[in-house]
């Protein structure tokens, strides 16, 4: 164990000469972290009418975003950037208030870069425009490393492990990865490896994913986390921006004309996850409605993938001041009680029955209503004797009393959005009430 401990404390310098161990926390302390978190997730479908997905609240008292800043806070980046464009509001108003107490004067901070036409009349054209757009920032931060992270993504892990492999092999550019069906690989930029780890190729979202060597149905893809050295990436923007051609993306541009030139290096996700030491490493693209559903159900588990219980890796969120859950009555036909779920403050289940399901803040279950595998977001109300079944309920969502959701999927389909796996989403709007007004 110490062994294995001073190995990861311990990376040598990029010159080829050798100049001495240079230590992780020295490392990240050189780093500055892109926060990409501008995009719609359109295949979110409604839960994005009215704010970004990295802005979607997840596990009951977090924001998708969350993950992400708490592996950079936990992992000693602490010179952040959030890129901003889609319906950024809520993911503002989040931030400001949940994630304002970084100290400046230690220079940390996380500052918001939303999109600013700085250069031009478009707002961000791509991913490595939205890095390119404010390259003046980062010149003047001087960073040696620059990581590039998505902001939608639920998983734990340690980037200081990650920047030590990129350092130790002397990269260019590190990809991290991580395995995944190749089935369902089409999804995601994959990756061709040697047997040092160098990438060999990659293509993004391909028709016919390249097969792992040895393992046919398993293919390697990017989890959207890049290191780079500063000065190079700030050679590789600007040669694409002055690409007519280019659509301005790394996965489309950057890492493809890296890979052909440069040294660009794999990273195993099960080096650096978090928490993943006697199982596979977790990482979850809750990209829509099925995986979303899912990835909550996930965190209700006896022993879930995802530990939120773990005092060494905490999640940080904004924490509102809020009253504890609340359970009422204790009649056999109308008994206040949740069972496998997860209920949070200021919750009142009122002679309900909630299963295998996830409350967030400020929900209300009425008497002799039936809550079951089911994600209930901040601020619903559930009448007397509702049904819920299978779905998500978007917030301040006020469903009346008698309402079956889950029920009869053919009438769930004509008034609300029902996915491929039979999962029902439910917003106000689907309700006919209007709690974001416009006149």
């Amino acid at each position: 164990m110490q062994d294995e401990t001073e190995a990861l404390r311990q990376v040598y310098t990029t010159t080829r000469g050798g100049q001495g161990p240079r230590f992780i926390s020295q490392i990240t302390r050189e780093a500055f972290a892109v926060v990409l978190a501008g995009g719609r997730g359109s295949r979110l479908k409604q839960l994005t009418d009215w704010r970004s997905k990295p802005a979607v609240p997840f596990a009951g008292k977090f924001r998708i975003i969350d993950f992400t800043l708490s592996n950079c806070i936990n992992s000693g980046i602490r010179r952040i950037g959030v890129a901003t464009q889609y319906k950024s509001q809520s993911l503002i108003h989040h931030l400001q208030r949940g994630w304002g107490f970084l100290d400046g004067r230690l220079n940390e901070f996380i500052d918001l870069l939303p999109a600013q036409q700085q250069l031009g009349e478009e707002w961000y054209k791509g991913t490595a425009d939205a890095v390119f757009q404010n390259l003046d920032m980062l010149r003047r931060n001087r960073p040696k490393y620059i990581l590039v992270l998505s902001g939608d993504h639920v998983y734990k892990m340690d980037y200081g492990r990650l920047l030590a492999f990129h350092v130790a092999e002397q990269a260019d550019l590190t990809v991290a990865c991580i395995e995944v069906p190749r089935a369902e690989a089409g999804a995601f930029g994959v990756m061709s490896v040697d047997e040092n780890r160098r990438v060999t190729r990659f293509a993004e979202k391909p028709k016919e994913p390249e097969a792992m060597p040895g393992k046919p149905e398993r293919a390697l893809a990017s989890m959207g986390v890049y290191v780079f050295n500063a000065g190079f990436l700030f050679e590789q923007l600007i040669r694409d921006s002055d690409d007519p051609k280019s659509a301005h993306d790394f996965g489309k541009n950057i890492i493809p004309h890296a890979v052909q030139h440069y040294r660009v290096f794999a990273h195993d996700f099960a080096e650096s996850c978090v928490g993943c030491d006697e199982g596979l490493p977790y990482w979850r693209d809750v990209g829509t409605v099925d995986a979303y559903w899912e990835a909550n159900m996930d965190v209700i588990h006896v022993t879930p993938e995802l530990n939120l219980y773990d005092d060494d890796w905490p999640i940080w969120t904004y924490q509102e001041q809020l009253p504890p859950a609340k359970f009422v009555f204790d009649d056999e036909d109308r008994r206040g009680m949740a069972v496998d779920s997860m209920v949070s403050g200021a919750c009142i289940i009122s002679g309900a029955l909630v299963r295998r399901s996830l409350l967030f803040s400020n929900v209300r279950v009425e008497d002799r209503s039936t809550v079951e595998d089911s994600v209930i977001l901040p601020k619903v109300h559930i009448g007397r004797n509702a049904t819920i079944r299978r779905a998500v309920v978007d917030k301040r969502c006020r469903i009346p009393d008698g309402m079956q959701i889950g029920v009869d999927r053919a009438e769930d389909a004509r008034r609300f959005h029902v996915t491929g796996k039979g999962v029902t989403l439910v917003t106000p709007e689907m309700l006919g009430q209007q709690v974001h007004r416009l006149r």
